[in-house]
């Protein structure tokens, strides 16, 4: 199997939709491969919502969109029971999560409850109703699209739940250039309903393997640790990255070693990564907002105070 051109054909196909964000293409491509999820968390109209239907239309997999608003209900995520009265047993009927790629649209419009439905499956791969436990099948992701600025009628997401968010990605808007493209491409027809899938879920559960095969050296899980346990010392920040961000972190430097043709992970890889699996798990405390810090400063002032280790030449 040539992973890298399956990779190719994935990220140029969801490029026929999504102009000129190739970063973040390969950000969900990797959080992917790492069987996580991803939080795509921009403002209205810059295609959170199109980047998960491209990556989704790129895959021969099941696909399911749910939209959330205040009066939808865990049974609507997970499923419920039915009584059929000419079996006289109750019937599951399967609720949208049980699809492998799932499409979680303005998930802070949902209520807590609702929210917390969300966490089995993202954490262990099965949903639980009356007592029977139901399988995802591989593969599987969630992607969550938020809006960060709009607050009214919206409930944000608790700590526990962001945490369960392998990485968290912004669009941002077009520059001037990537604007006109996208106008006249969509402008005559949108490239979306015409994609067509360019790698089965076989290949993409091969993919996660060959990324778990990828050689982290010891120093380099060293570093890690050391970056999220200096997030954690942080005196402007109240919680910092716990011990699955240290994880995540380990998996996402490898996945992009692997897309970068390589069977070993380098530092570098970690310091690219670290902005997007770190940042979203970090809660600041006041006297950080009021220097008005985020949680991307926290996660840059620790690659800057954190030793990487020099592997040895030729590595």
């Amino acid at each position: 199997m040539d992973y890298n051109l399956i990779l190719k054909q994935i990220i140029a196909n969801v490029e026929r939709v999504i102009v000129d964000k190739r970063r973040e293409i390969e950000l969900t491509l990797m959080t992917l491969l790492c069987r996580g999820h991803i939080l795509i968390e921009d403002v209205p109209g810059v295609g959170k919502t199109s980047l998960a239907f491209a990556l989704a239309k790129s895959l021969s997999c099941s696909f399911k969109r749910i939209q959330f608003t205040p009066d939808i209900m865990p049974a609507d995520i997970t499923g419920f029971s039915v009584f059929n009265p000419k079996t006289g047993d109750f019937e599951y009927r399967p609720g949208a999560i049980l699809s492998q790629i799932v499409l979680a649209d303005e998930i802070n419009r949902t209520s807590p409850k609702t929210q917390s439905s969300l966490l089995e499956a993202m954490e262990e791969k099965q949903v639980t109703v009356d007592g029977t436990t139901y399988r995802i099948r591989d593969p599987f992701m969630v992607l969550a699209t938020q809006n960060p600025v709009e607050h009214l009628g919206t409930y944000p997401l608790p700590e526990a739940q962001m945490d369960r968010f392998f990485m968290r990605i912004s669009l941002g808007y077009p520059s001037p250039g990537e604007e006109a493209r996208m106008v006249t491409r969509i402008g005559r027809e949108n490239p979306i309903h015409s994609l067509s899938p360019v790698a089965s879920g076989s290949d993409i559960a091969a993919l996660q393997q060959l990324v778990e095969q990828v050689h982290v050296d010891s120093r380099v899980v060293e570093y890690i640790i050391s970056l999220v346990g200096h997030t954690r010392e942080n005196p402007y920040v109240a919680l910092g990255a716990s011990p699955r961000a240290s994880i995540a972190l380990y998996k996402a430097s490898q996945a992009w070693a692997l897309y970068s043709r390589r069977d070993f992970v380098l530092p570098d890889d970690v310091i690219r990564m670290a902005p997007h699996v770190l940042s979203h798990r970090i809660v600041l405390r006041q006297e950080g907002k009021l220097k008005k810090m985020t949680q991307q400063d926290v996660v840059a002032m620790a690659l800057r105070e954190v030793s990487a280790p020099v592997l040895p030449q030729g590595w």
